[in-house]
């Protein structure tokens, strides 16, 4: 028989402080995935960072990530240490000859109940006209050439940032920023349940305690030497 996980977050919430353990289920508490982002191909690390720190900031659990030349790396003293909050998915271009890494992810995504929001600075919908009874995606492109076609093709919204200058668009972790701040002010003024489920938020909790207590393979085996019941399998 294995523990639960309320069991095994009653254990482990002993080994960190009280103010700790409060943080952790406030976050999760409002955490959500009801909104998640993907990225095509962001290689800056600076950019990474500060979109992983936006994204944590602003309560979104999932980053989906794809990459063909190149990689999506975090610099740590960027993003704060915000990435080992967040569970990052990552399509990468392995047989471009059966499905690319961006229909892979878009189709993923819309299996999964989302609808994709694709930002360019020639659309013509804005960020408000989006409606956001049902789940979102929102798609970024790479820095220098933005969203590929195919993304385009496939987005179910094609949006733009309203801009008063002469630049013709923002850096993607800005325009990240902005699109979230937009949908999650509204998704959280809104009678829609965006909040994980209740064994979603467990799972997360646990695995925050986890990631906050060193050494936590030795109180593991403290926790199944004091339950010899248990069994991990």
């Amino acid at each position: 028989m294995k523990p639960t996980t309320s069991e095994l977050i009653a254990f482990f919430s002993q080994y960190v402080t009280q103010n700790r353990a409060v943080r952790i289920q406030e976050a999760a508490q409002r955490r959500t995935r009801y909104i998640t982002i993907a990225l095509e191909d962001v290689y800056q690390s600076l950019n990474a960072g500060a979109i992983v720190r936006s994204c944590e900031s602003m309560g979104i659990q999932d980053m989906h990530c794809i990459m063909y030349g190149n990689q999506f790396v975090v610099k740590k003293d960027i993003d704060q240490g915000a990435s080992k909050w967040l569970t990052l998915h990552e399509y990468r271009n392995i047989s471009p000859e059966v499905q690319t890494p961006t229909a892979t992810c878009i189709n993923t995504l819309k299996k999964n109940g989302y609808k994709i929001v694709g930002t360019s600075p020639h659309a013509v919908m804005t960020l408000s006209e989006v409606p956001i009874d049902q789940k979102l995606a929102l798609l970024f492109g790479t820095e220098l050439m933005g969203l590929t076609n195919e993304s385009m093709e496939h987005a179910d919204y094609l949006v733009k940032i309203p801009m008063y200058g002469f630049s013709e668009s923002f850096n993607v972790s800005v325009s990240v920023a902005l699109c979230l701040y937009d949908f999650t002010t509204r998704l959280r003024a809104s009678t829609i349940e965006w909040q994980l489920s209740k064994q979603e938020q467990e799972e997360l909790v646990l695995s925050w305690l986890r990631q906050s207590i060193d050494r936590i393979e030795l109180l593991e085996e403290e926790f199944y030497k004091r339950n010899p019941s248990y069994s991990r399998e």
